[in-house]
C-alpha cells in the first residue's frame, strides 16, 4: 500500500493550494483518511480528517481549510484557503486502512509529505 500527496507549492499570504493523497495497493477498506503538518522545529499536528461523511478539524484551520474525499479513487483532498505564513509546513497524509491479505484490521499508512511555503 502506497500513500502519494501532492499539490504543495509556494503561495502568496492569502492565497490558496489544493492537496491531494491518493492511496493504492491491495486495500480492502479505508476508514480515516487525514492530514497532518510538521513545521520547521515543530511536532507533526493534526489538521483535518475524514471518516464517513464526519469531519474534524485543527481550530487554527477551521473555516479556511476542507478537507474531501472520493470515495471511488481513494483520495482525499486538503483544499487551503486564506493561507498565512504560519501555515507553512511540509503536510502528510494518513490513512485508516485494511489491506485484502489482511482484512478488518486497520493500520495507520503514511504518505511521504508534500511541502507548503505561504510567503510574500
Amino acid at each position: 500500500v502506497q500513500l502519494q500527496a501532492s499539490g504543495g507549492g509556494l503561495v502568496q499570504p492569502g492565497g490558496s493550494l489544493r492537496l491531494s493523497c491518493a492511496a493504492s495497493g491491495d486495500i480492502f477498506s479505508i476508514n480515516t483518511m487525514g492530514w497532518y503538518r510538521q513545521a520547521p522545529g515543530k511536532q507533526r499536528g493534526f489538521v483535518a480528517s475524514i471518516t464517513g461523511g464526519t469531519t474534524t478539524y485543527a481550530d487554527s484551520v477551521k473555516g479556511r481549510f476542507t478537507i474531501s474525499r472520493d470515495y471511488a479513487k481513494n483520495t482525499v483532498y486538503l483544499q487551503m484557503n486564506s493561507l498565512k505564513p504560519e501555515d507553512t509546513a511540509v503536510f502528510y497524509c494518513k490513512a485508516v486502512l485494511s489491506e485484502v491479505q489482511n482484512m478488518g484490521v486497520y493500520y495507520d499508512y503514511w504518505g511521504q509529505g508534500t511541502e507548503v511555503t505561504v510567503s510574500s
